[in-house]
Parts: structure tokens; C-alpha cells; sequence
């Protein structure tokens, strides 16, 4: 059975719909950016609709939200956000992607809150809440601590969220034996697992062992061949758990290459990064006993079925974010003064959410 780690995202905010706030009643404006034609016009509208379940579950007349469709486009995007920025707008959940973020530190009297999980740049105005590299990474290296687990290797794909994982390795310095990089090539993973679990060596001791049985004196050596004719390698591996860093199917070949090179999760933890509960993965008999952090998967359940009872049709994993993220603006416009937007995100809180602990 998989086991969900609990999901640690290091923003600085939170909400709960229960809590008992206050403040002033002056009006709570949200400018919303997203992408509602073009190819990723799904997202967009589910986020949207994910918003209006939101609103629906705050029910305080003083939050508005001012939905703005930035057509998926980075000038289109500073278009929208101008349009809402001159209607007394300071505070934007969105954008969604990474690409749209460009020139938005020219309102420097807001703060928009992006999707992204790719911080890159050093625009003060922009909040990432997006599920990163650095985030995980805190997460497994306490469950490392916790269960006493020393001896980890990590597999980084060549693929374009390498820096990310490098970065989320640094910024944590979670305890390491190694890290290995590989091609994303099916036949490329095979051979490149094969040497890091040294599956040559491993096979030979043990063709070797056969051998010197064979040629001993032993009396229970018939028993003792058959024992090892039943294993397929021989040899210690050097490592407890492995931190695969990868997704889909290319996760899937790493996994079937390590059981094919007779590292299995009897000997070893495998460990892997936020998979949103991929239904293909869980239900694969080869990737049974993995280890990722999760969001809360109760409450993903519980937000889906409501999504679908109200759209009749089923949220994408944002979109779940974007439910968060609305109350957490409430929270923190209605308790604090909206004279000084940048002040009001910048204080450090405990934010538990649906998505997890914020």
C-alpha cells in the first residue's frame, strides 16, 4: 500500500474557513488571471469554477473577485491585470503559468500570487504557491531523519525540471550518498540503473558463489545451490533509499529497471516525488510500498466529488490550489489593514488548507 507523506509548502500564509476573523469592512478586491480561451482554457475554467465554490463557502459580501481572461499570453496578461489595477485592484490570483509573469513588478503597490512553482526571478511582487522542488524535498528529508534512513542515492532525470531538483537538494541539504543522473531513453534508464546498482558485479558474485559451493566439500551444498539458483544477484548494494526524481511513465521505467536489477522495496525505500495520485501509478504492482509527499488525500477526495456534484465535471490538481488560495486572501485582507498589501503577505503564518499545511 502507498504511503502518502504529508506535504509541507513553505509560503508564508494560510487560512481556515472556521476561524473567527476581523478587521475592517472595506472591500476585499481579487483580480483573478486566467487563461479562459486557447489551449489550456480547461484550466482556466476550472480553476474559476473552483473560485466560485470559494466564494460560495466564505459568503461574505465585502470579497470580490474580478475575473480576467488573459488569453494564456504574457501581454494580454499585463493588459488584464491593468484594466483590474486601475479598477482599484492590488491583489491578483494568477497567473497560472511561469511564461505569463513577465513585467508584472510594474505595479509594485500589488501582489500577485502565481500558480508557478519555477522562482526565478527577484520581482518583490510575486508569490509562488506553486507545489516546488525545495518543498518536497523538506518533507522527505524529515521523513528521512524520522526513520533513521542514511544511506540515500537520488536519480535526477536530464529533463528541464533538473535545476529545480538540484536546487530543492541545496536550499534543504538534505543528507545525500549521491546523486546519479539519466537519459530519459527507456533502453538509456535500463543500462544507466544497471551501473549504479552495480547489477554486473552483483550477478557475477553470485554466478561465482554457485561455482564455489559446487567445488566444495559442503555436505548441504545440493540446498545451498538451490537457495541461491533462486536469487538473482549477490551482493550488498550500498544504499537504504533511492529519491527518484521523476514523473509518468519515464518514473515508471526507473522503477521496473530497479526491480529488474534486483533492488526491490523489501531492501530498499523508494522514494518519489508529489504524483497528485496518479490512478496508473497506484495501481501498478511493480511501484507497490512508495513513499511521496501528498497533499491531503481525504480532503482532495472530498473537494473532488464536490466539484464534480456542482460542474459535472472532475477539478484538475490547480485548480484544488486555487480553492486555498481564496480563502487565504481572505484571511489574512480581513485581519490585517489593506493600506499596505505588501505587509499583509509578508508576515509569517501557519496556513493549514485543503492542499496541506502552508
Amino acid at each position: 500500500m502507498k504511503k502518502l507523506l504529508n506535504l509541507i509548502f513553505f509560503v508564508f500564509i494560510v487560512f481556515i474557513f472556521t476561524s473567527k476573523i476581523y478587521a475592517s469592512e472595506e472591500k476585499i478586491k481579487v483580480g483573478l488571471l486566467l487563461p479562459l480561451n486557447g489551449q489550456n482554457q480547461e484550466i482556466g475554467k476550472s480553476v474559476l469554477r473552483s473560485v466560485n465554490l470559494a466564494i460560495n463557502k466564505i459568503n461574505d459580501p465585502i470579497l470580490q473577485i474580478y475575473p480576467k481572461n488573459n488569453f494564456d499570453n504574457p501581454d494580454d496578461n499585463i493588459k488584464a491585470a491593468q484594466e483590474l489595477y486601475n479598477q482599484g485592484v492590488r491583489i491578483f490570483i494568477g497567473p497560472i503559468f511561469d511564461k505569463n509573469i513577465k513585467n508584472l513588478e510594474k505595479f509594485s503597490d500589488a501582489i500577485f500570487i502565481t500558480f508557478s512553482n519555477k522562482n526565478k526571478t527577484n520581482q518583490k511582487n510575486l508569490i509562488y504557491a506553486g507545489v516546488n522542488a525545495t518543498s518536497q524535498m523538506a518533507t522527505i528529508k524529515k521523513f528521512l531523519e524520522d526513520n533513521d534512513i542514511k544511506k540515500t542515492i537520488c536519480l535526477i532525470p536530464e529533463a528541464d525540471f533538473k535545476e529545480e531538483i538540484k536546487k530543492g537538494i541545496s536550499q534543504t541539504k538534505i543528507n545525500l550518498k549521491k546523486v546519479f543522473y539519466y537519459g530519459t531513453e527507456p533502453t538509456e534508464i535500463t543500462k544507466r540503473i544497471e551501473e549504479i546498482t552495480r547489477y554486473d558485479v552483483r550477478k557475477q558474485n553470485l554466478l561465482d558463489e554457485i561455482k564455489r559451493v559446487e567445488n566444495s566439500d559442503d555436505p548441504n551444498k545440493e540446498k545451498k545451490i538451490k537457495n541461491l539458483e533462486k536469487r538473482d544477484t549477490l551482493g550488498k548494494l550500498g544504499f537504504d533509499s533511492v529519491i527518484i526524481s521523476d514523473f509518468d511513465e519515464s518514473l515508471k521505467s526507473v522503477i521496473t529497471s530497479l526491480i529488474y536489477t534486483d533492488v526491490n522495496t523489501k531492501r530498499v525505500h523508494f522514494i518519489t516525488l508529489n504524483q497528485w495520485f496518479d490512478d496508473s501509478l497506484l495501481k501498478e504492482d511493480s511501484s507497490q510500498n512508495i513513499y511521496f509527499p501528498s497533499i491531503n488525500k481525504k480532503n482532495y477526495d472530498n473537494f473532488s466529488n464536490l466539484f464534480f456534484k456542482k460542474f459535472n465535471s472532475y477539478p484538475n490538481q490547480i485548480s484544488f490550489l486555487s480553492y486555498d488560495l481564496v480563502g487565504l486572501v481572505y484571511y489574512l485582507t480581513k485581519k490585517n489593514s489593506l493600506d499596505d498589501v505588501d505587509k499583509i503577505f509578508n508576515q509569517k503564518n501557519i496556513f493549514k488548507g485543503k492542499t496541506g499545511i502552508f
